[in-house]
């Protein structure tokens, strides 16, 4: 990275091996695109994020959070700044009774095993979706009628100047898609969830259901960031997209599913540059046959 200061601050914070240089972010996202991150850090402890959010800070260097790269695209030509990833580090878990306390970088697969294991329902819906805990709450991720708004409790965050915060679910201010979390560029720690006593075998099956209904309805075999984007007020984009004739649309190697025309896929060999003028053009198109502005859900990285 040009900031050779930064670099060896972040060294000495997080120590030398937990920090790399010009990493390929198709390594870290779902999508497996995206070009090297000038630096890639993998903090251990909370002391550390805190400490090198607050280094970034001071040196002016944009940053980034990420969990399991499950809902972002990254530029081909990478992200000229600071990646931070919480995913296989902030992992911890510990349940009391109907209560689950998970650290951020928690998978909400696992999440939603743990709480199957314990007899706890609520999570259902969760277990397909393949983000992080901090991640999920940033946007307030839902599925099959669950969302994390109907779970939470009250999760600790912390601002940019280090500051932690302890809010509770009414404050997370928790909306379609969206969150106070979003808004204020605040860094999930941890996330309290109150669950409800359920029978093992009932919950079982139901994740076992909405496993299956995912397989059938998604392309799940191809590398995506999900759905591709919002629901518009009213209509449903999949249903929108493959209405305006879009269904198996390809642009390079970037493909609108024709499994599930909400999803644009990455085919084998797709650009990011693929992915945004597929996505660019299906907008147009909606617009242009439905009058229908389509919104991002994915979220971008250097562009």
């Amino acid at each position: 990275m040009k900031n050779e200061n930064l670099y060896k601050t972040l060294c000495e914070i997080n120590g030398a091996e937990n920090v790399l240089r010009d990493e390929p972010m198709k390594k870290h996202t779902t999508f497996r695109i995206g070009g090297p991150a000038r630096c890639f850090c993998l903090p251990q402890t909370a002391a550390q994020l805190a400490e090198t959010v607050e280094a970034c800070e001071e040196a002016g260097e944009p940053w980034y959070i990420l969990g399991n790269g499950s809902n972002v695209l990254v530029s081909d030509d990478g992200y000229d700044g600071v990646v931070i990833q919480l995913f296989h580090n902030f992992e911890a878990v510990r349940i009391e009774g109907c209560l689950m306390e998970l650290e951020a970088g928690v998978l909400l697969v696992k999440a939603a095993h743990l709480a199957a294991r314990e007899g706890l329902t609520g999570l259902e819906f969760a277990s397909g979706i393949p983000g992080t805990l901090g991640g999920a709450l940033v946007m307030n991720a839902g599925a099959y009628g669950g969302e994390m708004k109907d779970v939470v409790r009250e999760a600790l965050v912390m601002r940019k100047d280090g500051k932690l915060l302890r809010l509770k679910r009414e404050e997370l201010e928790l909306g379609y898609r969206t969150s106070v979390i979003a808004r204020e560029g605040y860094v999930v720690l941890s996330v309290l969830l109150e669950l409800r006593k359920g029978d093992p075998e009932e919950i079982e099956t139901r994740m076992q259901e909405l496993r299956t209904a995912r397989t059938e309805k998604q392309p799940l075999e191809y590398p995506s960031a999900g759905s591709t984007f919002k629901r518009p007020e009213g209509y449903f984009a999949g249903k929108l997209i493959m209405d305006a004739g879009l269904r198996g649309y390809r642009l390079g190697g970037a493909q609108v599913s024709e499994k599930h025309c909400g999803f644009v896929i990455n085919t084998g060999d797709a650009t990011a540059e693929d992915v945004m003028n597929l996505i660019r053009h299906v907008q147009s198109e909606v617009s242009r046959q439905f009058g229908v502005e389509l919104e991002m859900e994915v979220k971008t990285l250097g562009f």
